[in-house]
């Protein structure tokens, strides 16, 4: 009997265990029976009015599982940063404190056992208020980075005997910085090339004085010590557009331009972007209208041209989309921009807003044949915004120059914060052009300078020729928008190493300076050309800067873009810097916050004091 017992006991637990098997085999077929490949199409856009439940996107590479909270809510489609070559396997949002800062992140690498952390300090006060989000399975499949960014040389001194103008163009692009502070949330440095001091500085607003009467800017001078060398002086140039209060903005023809291909599935990049695009939908009135075109193996049309009172319809739209198949973008762009004409605005905004990692792998995809065919279609009066999102495959040059050429700007999304700051604190900045083809000439008086460097702008720099040639293209500045450009200055009389080899003596040339140039006390004299968003002939602003117009205290705008230019060096790891330190950067800020009602200048603060924490840590 025993023995009879124990073979039945033996025979009912392998009976149990080939069930278990052949259901798991089973469950696991219908899934992948379920789920469409990486190259699969679309999810299309239902008609107006159709109830519109979007299909779960699962595939081989990523799979995002939420599990119900208590509530039996489903999970939110909040911003996660995969940690590179990592298979994650688990990612809890830590609950918030009613108020402080944004908790970490937690990835746990179930290969190496390593649990890596990251702070997220995305965009100040802001931050403080995020709801508890439900626990999500993330599977990343191992790989490289595969970013890509221009190749940065800093600029150098120069001397004004040899090169008495600087000219380039304004940039009101902010993608550098919110993409540097995605790489320090998650504990790293920044590559070399992501940082583009400009857009750093110009993440931040500035307190200039208003324009007056009908110009569209205002300019702003200022001269102080140079926080790295005092012996050097810094010079300070801020524009400040005027401001359009939103109830008196124009009417608005937006196209967006959504990237809804494979590379897209990740919950920081197509998920975000319908969150940052529901929030932009909120702000649009009877106006307005809106078209959506997607694109993916190839371009479709998701949203024909919709009255922006029309709230559900739009958005039963988005929240359609899923992510499939490969990139297209070139016949995308050419769709958005032919429906945009179509539903041309005379006297309106007309732009199309693309949002995208950038990764064009179908048609089109060389950066300089796209370019040229962007430079075709501004032409028809149609401005284009890029909004980037994601990491591992970011392609942030194409961006970068696909903006430029576009007559707008190039911002990166690495949050719903970022997306708000972007798209609805600082929306008419971003949608309403007030001056187009900015440029900027400053003339050195040898007399006062022995040599100068521009800070930052490498990008946009511009021959001494193409400030008067209207046929150049240049940036475009928007209503509300401030654009701070900063130049470290050698006086004349000082002693300095960056001055060797830049005065060379020369045979068949004189270098005596003219009696306007001693008798002058300006140091230098700043010129501006700009053009009306719908003209074709530039205008001329100039104004002359004494050498004495830094006496008394540096304003808070002053010292604190001085703090955020510094920042930008270090991470460059520019000669240029001195022997200045990350703390110093710290205590500047520090001491330069002014009233920053929105928080950004202390979480900046907060990020470079941890950043120089980790730093001085670093394992070589």
């Amino acid at each position: 009997m025993r023995l009879a017992t124990r073979i039945a006991l033996i025979v009912c637990l392998a009976s149990a265990f080939v069930g278990c098997f052949a259901l798991s085999r089973q469950r696991a077929k219908e899934e992948t029976a379920a789920a469409p490949t990486a190259n699969a199409p679309a999810t299309s856009a239902p008609a107006a009015g159709a109830d519109a439940t979007p299909a779960p996107v699962v595939t081989p590479e990523i799979a995002v599982e939420a599990r119900e909270n208590k509530r039996g809510a489903a999970a939110s489609e909040s911003e996660v940063a995969p940690q590179r070559g990592a298979k994650l396997e688990r990612l809890q949002t830590a609950q918030q404190p009613s108020r402080g800062r944004l908790s970490v992140d937690t990835l746990q690498d179930a290969s190496a056992g390593i649990r890596v952390s990251g702070s997220a300090m995305s965009s100040g006060r802001a931050m403080s208020q995020l709801a508890a989000a439900p626990g999500l399975l993330y599977f990343v499949a191992p790989g490289e980075m595969q970013e890509s960014y221009d190749a940065i040389t800093d600029n150098s001194f120069r001397s004004p005997i040899g090169h008495p103008l600087s000219t380039f163009s304004i940039d009101v692009g902010t993608a550098s910085y919110s993409n540097i502070r995605r790489f320090i949330n998650r504990g790293d440095k920044p590559p070399i090339d992501a940082v583009r001091v400009e857009e750093m500085i110009n993440y931040f607003r500035y307190d200039y004085p208003e324009p007056e009467g009908d110009a569209p800017f205002a300019v702003y001078t200022e001269i102080g010590d140079a926080p790295w060398r005092p012996e050097h002086h810094l010079v300070h140039i801020g524009l400040q557009g005027k401001r359009v209060d939103h109830a008196d903005r124009p009417a608005s023809n937006l196209v967006f331009l959504m990237d809804v291909s494979g590379s897209m599935r990740s919950p920081n990049k197509l998920p975000l972007l319908k969150q940052a695009f529901r929030l932009l939908v909120g702000e649009l009135d009877a106006r307005d209208r809106v078209a959506i075109v997607t694109y993916a193996g190839q371009a479709g049309l998701a949203l024909e041209p919709t009255s922006g009172a029309e709230k559900q319809q739009i958005l039963e739209v988005v929240a359609a989309l899923g992510a499939g198949g490969s990139t297209a973008g070139a016949d995308g762009i050419r769709t958005a921009y032919e429906l945009a004409r179509k539903s041309y605005i005379p006297g309106g905004i007309n732009r199309v807003i693309l949002a995208t990692d950038g990764d064009f792998n179908v048609g089109i995809s060389d950066d300089g044949a796209l370019v040229r065919m962007i430079e075709e279609k501004r032409e028809g009066g149609v401005f284009l915004t890029v909004l980037g999102f994601g990491e591992g495959n970011l392609k942030d040059a194409k961006m970068h120059k696909l903006a430029d050429k576009g007559n707008g700007a190039y911002h990166y999304i690495d949050s719903i914060f970022e997306a708000k700051k972007v798209l609805i604190d600082e929306m008419g900045a971003t949608l309403q052009t007030i001056a187009k083809d900015v440029k900027i000439q400053v003339e050195f008086n040898p007399a006062h300078v022995a040599a100068y460097r521009l800070v930052g702008y490498e990008t946009r720099l511009l021959a001494a020729e193409d400030f008067a040639d209207d046929k150049k293209d240049a940036g475009e500045l928007g209503a509300g928008h401030t654009v701070t450009a900063l130049y470290e200055v050698i006086p004349r009389g000082v002693d300095s190493p960056e001055l060797e080899g830049l005065q060379i003596p020369l045979k068949y040339q004189e270098q005596d300076l003219s009696e306007a140039a001693e008798g002058s006390g300006e140091m230098l004299t700043v010129k501006l050309r700009y053009k009306q968003p719908e003209g074709d002939t530039s205008q001329l602003i100039t104004q002359a800067v004494s050498s004495d117009a830094g006496g008394g205290d540096c304003t808070d705008c002053f010292e604190f873009s001085a703090a955020v230019a510094l920042f930008g060096m270090l991470l460059r790891d520019s000669p240029a810097a001195g022997d200045a330190t990350y703390d110093d950067a710290v205590k500047l800020a520090r001491g330069s916050l002014g009233a920053d009602e929105d928080g950004y200048r202390r979480a900046f603060v907060d990020m470079v004091e941890i950043y120089g924490k980790l730093a001085a840590t670093q394992v070589n």
